[in-house]
């Protein structure tokens, strides 16, 4: 299975492509993009979960998990104590699911 990675610059290629806007224009905007959503899912907020909902795409949340007092490294079978901590979590949208639950 090989593996294809896309960055920023591909995206900005490919957003200048679909827009006809010129990609020296885009790259600030795009930037100012990514920013604008790390920002977002970093926020201290009240609230136990952030999330951005982008329809068509799908929806980004930041979670909290419990303290694991007894966690095991699978390597050494040492128990661990694990922090409570905050996780990433991305539900895809519902155009880009029924792409993903095709068959190959």
């Amino acid at each position: 299975m090989t593996k294809k990675t896309f960055t920023k610059i591909d995206i900005t290629r490919e957003l200048s492509s679909v827009s006809g806007v010129s990609q020296k224009e885009l790259k600030p905007l795009v930037d100012d993009f990514f920013t604008s959503i790390r920002q977002l899912l970093m926020k201290d907020v009240a609230e136990d979960v952030i999330r951005i909902e982008v329809r068509n795409f799908g929806t980004l949340e930041v979670k909290p998990t419990k303290a694991k007092p007894k966690a095991r490294n699978p390597r050494t079978n040492e128990i661990v104590y694990v922090k409570a901590h905050k996780k990433t979590h991305f539900i895809p949208g519902k155009l880009l699911k029924e792409y993903l639950t095709k068959p190959l």
